[in-house]
């Protein structure tokens, strides 16, 4: 997602984002407000909880990069949907029984009001903010960190909080601005006021692809989207749930077509190959798995359809 910074320290939207993001103050607050905002699912002995940051309305034509020119407005109307997409931002918590490791925080006060309602899901859904233990970060995007932080505080105070080694050496250095897409260059400014509190207290650590990063949790490299976009593999009785972050962002063109692309990603080829890949696996393999901007609860398992792929999801 998008957004731009004041330097007074208020965020504002870009032109095109503010735009979307009106819309949804009129086209998806209703529905959140009578959504439970949480969904529990058993995963072997752990439990999952999808928690639900809010919607926003995503405009296809400014930020999706067709492979095939057409295709996106031809997946919409199929859909029944227009360009302006109401669309998740979601996150998840994995509660082992010990621990209580929440991947991602949602936007916080970020980006508008459709959204930052990651805390008050997590508390409906019986868990305390102060009793989360990790916070494993897919990446550095403000719908993704944002709600690591209320007024400046740390939300999760005894949390870690645990980021790719490259994502965060990328975006804490501001001579990277011009490798990343004008949509996505208040970034920088977001990841340092969110990670600030928790770099004092000493909560930052950095972790590889590969890393075991919680009990049956395990770090995966998912190139293309950022400089060290990472999922995260989490197992338990031979049960398995793969948390993708951000491969997916319009789901009614990206799974017919994996080569669809969004402005946001950082390399779109190696985006390309990611997916491609992720989707080729979880079809394969029937694993579920989990999207930040899948619709709500964002969980579900991958078909093989023609030369692409469906969702099939699980929920309420």
């Amino acid at each position: 997602m998008s957004y731009g910074y004041h330097a007074a320290g208020r965020y504002r939207l870009t032109a095109t984002i503010s735009l979307f993001f009106a819309l949804a103050a009129t086209s998806t607050a209703h529905a959140a407000d009578e959504a439970p905002g949480f969904f529990k699912l058993p995963l072997g002995k752990l439990t999952v909880v999808a928690l639900s940051d809010g919607s926003f309305t995503l405009p296809a034509s400014g930020l999706m990069v067709e492979a095939h020119k057409g295709e996106v407005q031809q997946a919409l109307a199929k859909a029944h949907l227009g360009d302006g997409v109401p669309t998740s931002v979601n996150a998840f918590l994995i509660d082992t029984g010990e621990k209580r490791i929440l991947i991602d925080t949602g936007s916080g006060a970020f980006l508008g009001a459709t959204l930052g309602e990651v805390n008050a899901h997590l508390l409906a859904a019986g868990y305390r903010a102060d009793a989360i233990d990790e916070v494993l970060i897919t990446h550095l995007h403000a719908d993704h960190v944002g709600g690591l932080i209320d007024h400046g505080k740390m939300v999760y105070p005894n949390a870690v909080v645990r980021v790719d080694a490259r994502e965060k050496k990328f975006w804490e250095n501001r001579d990277n601005s011009g490798k990343v897409d004008a949509s996505v260059q208040a970034t920088f400014d977001a990841v340092a006021t969110a990670l600030k509190p928790y770099e004092a207290a000493g909560h930052v650590k950095v972790l590889h692809p590969g890393d075991t990063v919680g009990p049956g949790i395990t770090a995966v490299d998912e190139p293309g989207h950022t400089a060290g976009h990472t999922g995260y593999r989490v197992e338990s009785d031979g049960k398995v749930l793969m948390v993708w972050g951000d491969l997916v962002h319009l789901a009614v063109a990206q799974f017919p077509d994996p080569k669809v692309t969004i402005r946001f990603d950082s390399t779109p080829a190696d985006a390309i190959v990611t997916r491609e890949k992720a989707l080729r696996a979880a079809s394969k393999s029937g694993e579920l798995v989990a999207g930040a901007h899948i619709p709500f609860p964002g969980i579900g398992t991958v078909r093989k359809a023609g030369s692409g792929y469906t969702w099939v999801p699980v929920g309420p």
